[in-house]
């Protein structure tokens, strides 16, 4: 199953269609010529750049392990055969755990979570072999190279997919895709995808109902095609890869013979399920009585999960308070000087639950800030219930670069630690903007609000209405620990670059 990035908005699942031994016919299926597809070509380079960074990766930890050691490289055969097969298995193991298949490439956390499945396996293999055969293995070689390993190997899928995204970026390493279902779907697939370039997913042609090829042409500027043609034009493009979409005409028998058509094509076959904002976790296949089904399960809104989450809220913004204490006082110090009010602007905010709290940031405004939105609605750019200004007059010299930054947030590590925040989640919404909220919308507060979220590293500001509702609301149906630590991960990027920010 392919799962969608905390950028993309597309969930699918996936199906690669098997070689046949017949067509339809009973004759033998004429396979696609020698050429295999673009994607399997960079797929099978990249794959090879990781076994490098992989092999480089346990070298470096074992053998700094060995150099650490008290005797140096000296220390024989009974330490450094072990250190020797470590290396050797490392590769393995990531194979077997999955981590070099194409589909976890550049996108979402599979791949990370494969690579530390690896380590774990690794260690446990490592551990059951020196028990049962009585081996003296070095510790330092259980204790710190085999967890070293696994970072570095981690550190080394990071650098190796910021460079795949580039090359995406520029039109490289994709897969070339037909869409295929309903025009109003289609379109709205293309959109989602078009919107996330790293993705990997290049549209080149679309197969819709006779109605709506007019509109899907002008729309998407690609080739279009009937329902019926869609193995001809993966032919004619030398596509390798059908996005169906759920709707009425491609429903399950269409869906079986396209599959059918597919076959010993080496065509990728993807699905979207029509749940584009639950994905992760909560999608499984569960076989009943040889029926196989989509099973969704309840978003969990409780539990020892979100217990962890609320004690790592808490440990990390009393470290970051302590850590930052220098740094906060001389913020408050220029707000002071800057221009007269407090060094503190308190708001009323809607918390989990529709609980109200005060939310606290340094002061980026004049203090009749609050008073002056009727006279500027004028010049509000946004598109829903929020205002926006890009050159907003309110906002004082000092402001304006804490809010390049989001240093003005930084006093949201209290709210935090008080427990009516969390390190991510929504954006904290105001009680007018809940007052408007419809059934869907006011799904954003069953959880905490967060000092970060999708909304902080996709955009901030430059993001419209829906596509912020869009993403808290893809947040709140999917959330994971490691959904959390990845949001963290890229903030510190979207902060640097401090797109979106005013």
């Amino acid at each position: 199953m392919l799962l969608d990035h905390p950028r993309t908005g597309v969930g699918t699942v996936s199906t690669q269609v098997p070689a046949p031994r017949h067509s339809q016919d009973g004759l033998p299926r004429r396979l696609r010529p020698a050429s295999q597809p673009s994607s399997r070509r960079w797929a099978g380079r990249y794959s090879a750049a990781l076994h490098a960074l992989d092999l480089s990766a346990a070298v470096v930890a074992t053998g700094g392990v060995l150099l650490a050691s008290p005797a140096g490289l000296s220390v024989g055969p009974g330490r450094s055969l072990p250190a020797l097969a470590v290396v050797l298995a490392w590769p393995l193991l990531l194979l077997g755990t999955g981590a070099h298949e194409e589909r976890v490439f550049g996108t979402g956390s599979d791949e990370y979570r494969r690579v530390g499945r690896a380590g774990l396996l690794l260690l446990a293999l490592t551990s059951f072999v020196s028990f049962a055969a009585e081996l003296d293995l070095s510790r330092a070689l259980v204790v710190v190279a085999i967890p070293a390993l696994t970072v570095l190997t981690l550190a080394g899928r990071y650098a190796a997919r910021c460079r795949l995204r580039r090359l995406r970026a520029r039109g490289s390493c994709t897969k070339r895709v037909v869409v295929v279902g309903r025009g109003g779907a289609v379109t709205e697939l293309a959109a989602r995808l078009g919107r996330s370039n790293y993705a990997g997913l290049e549209i080149v042609a679309a197969c819709v109902t006779p109605d709506s090829r007019l509109r899907v042409a002008e729309t998407l500027g690609v080739p279009v095609a009937g329902l019926d043609e869609v193995v001809a034009t993966v032919e004619r493009l030398g596509a390798d890869t059908v996005a169906v979409t759920s709707a009425s005409e491609t429903a399950a028998e269409y869906l079986r013979r396209l599959s059918w058509q597919l076959e010993g094509t080496g065509t990728e076959l993807l699905v979207a399920p029509g749940l584009i904002e639950v994905a992760g976790p909560r999608l499984h296949i569960r076989p009943f009585e040889g029926l196989p089904l989509l099973s969704v399960e309840q978003p969990r809104f409780e539990g020892w999960g979100r217990l962890v989450k609320g004690g790592v809220d808490r440990v990390v913004a009393a470290l970051a308070l302590l850590l930052l204490m220098p740094v906060l006082v001389l913020l408050a110090l220029a707000v002071r000087l800057d221009s007269r009010g407090p060094v503190l602007y308190r708001q009323e905010r809607v918390g989990v639950n529709g609980r109200h709290f005060t939310m606290l940031k340094f002061r980026s405004m004049v203090v009749d800030a609050d008073r002056q939105v009727a006279a500027l609605q004028g010049e509000n750019i946004s598109d829903g219930l929020l205002f926006k200004m890009r050159r907003d007059p309110r906002v004082t010299r000092v402001g304006r670069w804490l809010r390049r930054f989001s240093l003005d947030e930084l006093p949201q590590l209290l709210n935090v630690l008080a427990g009516s925040m969390s390190l991510v989640g929504p954006r904290p919404p105001l009680p007018r903007e809940v007052a408007q909220y419809d059934s869907s919308v006011s799904r954003r507060l069953l959880v905490r609000p967060g000092l970060t979220g999708l909304w902080q590293i996709s955009g901030r500001s430059d993001l419209s209405w829906e596509e912020s509702v869009r993403l808290d609301l893809r947040y709140v149906e999917n959330w994971s620990l490691a959904l959390d630590l990845l949001i963290l991960w890229k903030t510190a990027s979207a902060v640097l670059r401090s797109r979106g920010a005013y």
